[in-house]
């Protein structure tokens, strides 16, 4: 673990000396990496240095430890050095631990309503509203990419770019099924009914990290539906992606501006390739199939929220909160924060002999 931190600690004051250059302000891409790499390594450099620290305390303390005088205060303070040093032995190991490569990647985020019709849409409308929610305490950005409405105000399905350094890193474990328990407003029984809506979050992947052929791609143009008045009527503005290989369809209508669609459309298009691509991968590593927790397969059921109840209990790490209506105004850390534990305590288990 030395040599690793050594290293780190030299190629942290190397970033530092180059930032102080005048001339490396000329290419603004360069500084972008720089800082972003001075912003990686610090946490690990800063641990490393009170690890040091605290290993030269200790071995100030063994004269003291031999004065009958001293010792009783000696040995306190050893056992909380060592205390210390254990800890931030543990802190290095994790930040040495090698980092998703999509940490603090912006994300697309889609909902689409599964099981249950118009419940379903409605359900997938208090998703998107708890995440919105979630989204706006964490400072994100949110754009809605593309959405298709039902008449009661639900959502058949819906994509949004969230903008912010932690989006993926705080919702990367929300893929998968969500199930919902309760009375629909349709349902004028009083019969509880069990619906379910399939959540996606994929990282915003750049085209000099996965490259779409031309060749492989259909695109239409058509006009938009919905709301938007005489722009819609008039102006073929909607996009229709088609990747041939894969029978991949993307379409965006959103923005007013044609190219505007395009690009997001071509943006999601790249983004779900991306995520098949890396879950083939990881599928044909016999043995090694999920490294987190949940393989966020869009299959999985992952979540029931139970509103007769007034629960919502996350299955993967058997968490069951009684507070479903702070949960659905975007109290979530409990969970996410559960989950993001979760996952390192089984990296952690998974990485000793």
């Amino acid at each position: 673990m030395a040599p690793q931190l050594r290293k780190a600690a030299l190629r942290f004051e190397e970033v530092e000396t180059q930032l102080a250059q005048p001339e490396t302000y000329a290419d603004p891409d360069l500084v972008a990496k720089l800082n972003r790499e001075q912003k990686d390594l610090a946490p690990l450099v800063e641990a490393w240095q009170q690890y040091e620290k605290v290993q030269q305390d200790l071995a100030g303390l063994e004269e003291l430890l031999e004065d009958p005088e001293y010792r009783p205060l000696a040995q306190a303070e050893q056992a909380q050095a060592q205390q210390e040093l254990a800890r931030l032995e543990a802190t290095l190991r994790t930040l040495l631990r090698p980092k998703d490569p999509m940490e603090g990647k912006n994300v697309f985020l889609e909902i689409r309503a599964g099981v249950g019709g118009e419940e379903a849409a409605l359900f997938a409308a208090d998703l998107y509203r708890m995440y919105a929610m979630y989204g706006e305490k964490q400072g994100w950005k949110w754009e809605v990419v593309s959405t298709n409405q039902t008449e009661l105000g639900g959502f058949k399905e819906l994509s949004c770019l969230i903008q912010g350094e932690t989006a993926y890193t705080r919702l990367k474990h929300e893929s998968g099924v969500h199930r919902v328990q309760r009375v629909p407003e349709t349902e004028s029984g009083g019969r509880i009914h069990t619906s379910t809506c399939t959540v996606a979050v994929l990282p915003q992947v750049e085209e000099a990290e996965f490259h779409l052929d031309p060749a492989d791609l259909r695109i239409d143009t058509f006009r938009a539906s919905g709301a938007g008045g005489q722009h819609v009527n008039k102006t073929e503005s909607a996009i229709r992606v088609t990747h041939l290989p894969t029978g991949t369809v993307v379409e965006c209508q959103d923005q007013r501006s044609q190219y505007k669609n395009k690009d997001r459309a071509l943006a999601i298009l790249r983004a779900r390739l991306y995520e098949n691509a890396v879950r083939e991968r990881e599928e044909a590593i016999a043995g090694q199939r999920r490294s987190q927790v949940g393989s966020g397969m869009r299959n999985e059921r992952i979540r029931t929220y139970n509103f007769p109840q007034g629960r919502v209990t996350d299955h993967r790490i058997g968490l069951t909160l009684y507070k479903l209506g702070a949960v659905l105004d975007g109290d979530l850390d409990e969970l996410i924060d559960g989950l993001i534990l979760a996952d390192e305590t089984q990296k952690q288990r998974s990485e000793e002999p």
